[in-house]
Protein backbone atom coordinates (compact mmCIF):
# COMPACT_ATOMS: atom_id res chain seq x y z
CA UNK A 1 0.00 0.00 0.00
CA UNK A 2 1.35 3.45 -0.98
CA UNK A 3 1.82 6.06 1.69
CA UNK A 4 -0.67 8.90 1.62
CA UNK A 5 0.39 12.53 1.55
CA UNK A 6 -1.53 15.74 2.16
CA UNK A 7 -0.93 17.97 -0.87
CA UNK A 8 -1.63 21.72 -0.78
CA UNK A 9 -3.39 23.00 -3.92
CA UNK A 10 -2.89 26.47 -5.42
CA UNK A 11 -6.45 27.46 -4.49
CA UNK A 12 -5.69 26.93 -0.79
CA UNK A 13 -7.47 23.58 -0.49
CA UNK A 14 -5.63 20.36 0.23
CA UNK A 15 -6.26 16.71 -0.51
CA UNK A 16 -4.75 13.36 0.38
CA UNK A 17 -3.21 11.22 -2.36
CA UNK A 18 -0.51 8.59 -2.82
CA UNK A 19 2.89 10.25 -2.25
CA UNK A 20 4.42 8.65 -5.32
CA UNK A 21 1.61 9.56 -7.72
CA UNK A 22 2.51 11.74 -10.73
CA UNK A 23 -0.18 14.24 -9.73
CA UNK A 24 1.29 14.62 -6.20
CA UNK A 25 4.74 15.23 -7.72
CA UNK A 26 3.31 17.81 -10.13
CA UNK A 27 1.41 19.62 -7.39
CA UNK A 28 4.52 19.73 -5.17
CA UNK A 29 6.41 21.37 -8.03
CA UNK A 30 3.84 24.15 -8.52
CA UNK A 31 4.75 27.61 -7.33
CA UNK A 32 2.52 28.86 -4.55
CA UNK A 33 4.57 31.83 -3.28
CA UNK A 34 3.55 35.18 -4.73
CA UNK A 35 5.77 38.21 -4.28
CA UNK A 36 5.00 41.91 -4.54
CA UNK A 37 2.73 42.98 -7.40
CA UNK A 38 3.82 45.44 -10.12
CA UNK A 39 2.70 48.52 -8.16
CA UNK A 40 4.73 47.44 -5.13
CA UNK A 41 7.79 46.61 -7.29
CA UNK A 42 7.53 50.11 -8.77
CA UNK A 43 7.36 51.60 -5.25
CA UNK A 44 10.45 49.60 -4.29
CA UNK A 45 12.42 50.85 -7.29
CA UNK A 46 11.17 54.44 -6.94
CA UNK A 47 12.16 54.51 -3.27
CA UNK A 48 15.58 52.91 -3.67
CA UNK A 49 18.75 54.98 -3.78
CA UNK A 50 21.28 52.13 -3.86
CA UNK A 51 21.47 48.60 -5.23
CA UNK A 52 24.08 45.89 -4.66
CA UNK A 53 24.48 43.11 -7.23
CA UNK A 54 25.53 39.87 -5.55
CA UNK A 55 27.17 37.55 -8.05
CA UNK A 56 28.31 40.36 -10.34
CA UNK A 57 30.43 38.96 -13.16
CA UNK A 58 33.38 40.56 -14.91
CA UNK A 59 32.37 38.76 -18.11
CA UNK A 60 30.42 41.06 -20.50
CA UNK A 61 28.32 38.17 -21.84
CA UNK A 62 26.80 37.45 -18.41
CA UNK A 63 23.40 38.83 -17.49
CA UNK A 64 24.71 40.38 -14.25
CA UNK A 65 27.21 42.42 -16.30
CA UNK A 66 24.44 43.58 -18.62
CA UNK A 67 22.21 44.56 -15.69
CA UNK A 68 25.12 46.29 -13.93
CA UNK A 69 25.89 48.27 -17.09
CA UNK A 70 22.25 49.29 -17.43
CA UNK A 71 21.93 50.37 -13.79
CA UNK A 72 25.14 52.44 -13.95
CA UNK A 73 24.17 54.14 -17.22
CA UNK A 74 20.39 54.41 -17.03
CA UNK A 75 19.41 54.82 -13.40
CA UNK A 76 19.88 57.16 -10.45
CA UNK A 77 21.07 54.39 -8.13
CA UNK A 78 24.40 54.04 -6.39
CA UNK A 79 25.42 50.59 -7.63
CA UNK A 80 27.71 48.19 -5.76
CA UNK A 81 29.19 44.95 -7.08
CA UNK A 82 29.70 41.94 -4.80
CA UNK A 83 31.73 38.89 -5.84
CA UNK A 84 34.43 37.29 -3.67
CA UNK A 85 36.06 35.71 -6.75
CA UNK A 86 36.67 39.00 -8.58
CA UNK A 87 39.41 41.29 -7.31
CA UNK A 88 39.71 44.95 -8.20
CA UNK A 89 37.11 46.62 -10.36
CA UNK A 90 34.40 45.95 -12.91
CA UNK A 91 33.46 48.83 -15.21
CA UNK A 92 35.55 51.14 -13.02
CA UNK A 93 33.54 50.23 -9.90
CA UNK A 94 35.14 48.49 -6.92
CA UNK A 95 34.13 44.89 -6.33
CA UNK A 96 33.42 43.92 -2.73
CA UNK A 97 33.96 40.40 -1.35
CA UNK A 98 30.72 40.37 0.68
CA UNK A 99 27.81 42.53 1.76
CA UNK A 100 29.46 43.47 5.07
CA UNK A 101 32.26 45.19 3.12
CA UNK A 102 29.95 47.66 1.36
CA UNK A 103 30.23 51.34 2.34
CA UNK A 104 26.49 51.43 3.12
CA UNK A 105 23.55 49.09 3.53
CA UNK A 106 21.96 49.18 0.08
CA UNK A 107 18.21 49.57 -0.31
CA UNK A 108 18.01 46.57 -2.66
CA UNK A 109 20.19 43.46 -2.93
CA UNK A 110 19.93 41.98 -6.45
CA UNK A 111 20.97 38.31 -6.40
CA UNK A 112 22.57 36.60 -9.41
CA UNK A 113 23.32 33.24 -7.81
CA UNK A 114 21.73 29.81 -8.07
CA UNK A 115 18.52 29.28 -6.12
CA UNK A 116 20.16 27.00 -3.56
CA UNK A 117 22.53 29.86 -2.59
CA UNK A 118 19.70 32.29 -1.81
CA UNK A 119 19.04 31.21 1.83
CA UNK A 120 22.70 31.82 2.76
CA UNK A 121 22.63 35.21 1.07
CA UNK A 122 19.45 36.05 2.99
CA UNK A 123 21.30 35.22 6.22
CA UNK A 124 24.10 37.58 5.15
CA UNK A 125 21.51 40.27 4.32
CA UNK A 126 19.97 39.90 7.77
CA UNK A 127 23.41 40.53 9.32
CA UNK A 128 23.74 43.94 7.62
CA UNK A 129 20.16 45.18 7.89
CA UNK A 130 16.86 44.65 6.14
CA UNK A 131 17.08 45.81 2.55
CA UNK A 132 14.80 44.43 -0.16
CA UNK A 133 15.89 41.06 -1.55
CA UNK A 134 15.55 40.94 -5.35
CA UNK A 135 16.27 37.58 -6.94
CA UNK A 136 16.89 37.78 -10.67
CA UNK A 137 14.76 36.38 -13.48
CA UNK A 138 15.12 32.62 -13.83
CA UNK A 139 16.16 32.09 -10.21
CA UNK A 140 13.49 30.70 -7.89
CA UNK A 141 13.58 29.25 -4.39
CA UNK A 142 10.17 29.33 -2.74
CA UNK A 143 11.46 28.20 0.65
CA UNK A 144 14.06 31.01 0.63
CA UNK A 145 11.38 33.58 -0.26
CA UNK A 146 9.17 32.44 2.62
CA UNK A 147 12.19 32.34 4.96
CA UNK A 148 13.14 35.93 4.03
CA UNK A 149 9.59 37.16 4.52
CA UNK A 150 9.36 35.38 7.87
CA UNK A 151 12.49 37.32 8.90
CA UNK A 152 10.86 40.63 7.92
CA UNK A 153 12.41 41.10 4.49
CA UNK A 154 10.54 42.18 1.37
CA UNK A 155 11.34 39.61 -1.34
CA UNK A 156 11.01 39.93 -5.12
CA UNK A 157 11.90 36.76 -6.99
CA UNK A 158 12.23 35.61 -10.59
CA UNK A 159 12.06 39.19 -11.89
CA UNK A 160 14.74 41.13 -13.77
CA UNK A 161 15.47 44.44 -12.06
CA UNK A 162 16.64 45.94 -15.37
CA UNK A 163 13.45 44.96 -17.19
CA UNK A 164 11.27 46.17 -14.32
CA UNK A 165 13.14 49.50 -14.05
CA UNK A 166 12.99 50.09 -17.80
CA UNK A 167 9.31 49.15 -17.94
CA UNK A 168 8.38 51.51 -15.11
CA UNK A 169 10.64 54.24 -16.47
CA UNK A 170 8.95 54.14 -19.90
CA UNK A 171 11.78 52.48 -21.81
CA UNK A 172 10.05 49.21 -22.60
CA UNK A 173 6.96 48.08 -24.45
CA UNK A 174 4.62 45.91 -22.36
CA UNK A 175 6.19 42.84 -23.99
CA UNK A 176 9.68 43.93 -22.88
CA UNK A 177 11.00 45.35 -26.14
CA UNK A 178 12.71 48.73 -26.45
CA UNK A 179 10.24 50.88 -28.35
CA UNK A 180 12.59 53.77 -29.03
CA UNK A 181 9.57 56.01 -28.40
CA UNK A 182 9.97 58.81 -25.88
CA UNK A 183 6.40 60.03 -26.04
CA UNK A 184 3.46 58.43 -24.27
CA UNK A 185 1.28 59.25 -27.28
CA UNK A 186 -0.09 56.21 -29.13
CA UNK A 187 0.70 55.81 -32.79
CA UNK A 188 -2.04 55.09 -35.34
CA UNK A 189 -1.96 51.64 -36.90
Amino acid sequence: MATEELVQLANGLSCSMPANSPLAKLLRSQRTWVGPDAKERKRILDGAKSIAIVGMSDKPQRSSYFVGTYLLQSSKYRVYFVNPMVKGEIMGQPVYPDLKSLPEVPDVIDIFRKGSDVPGIIDEILEIGKPVVWVQLGIYNEEAARYGEDKGLKVVMDKCIKIEHARFDGGLHLLGFDTGVISAKRHAR
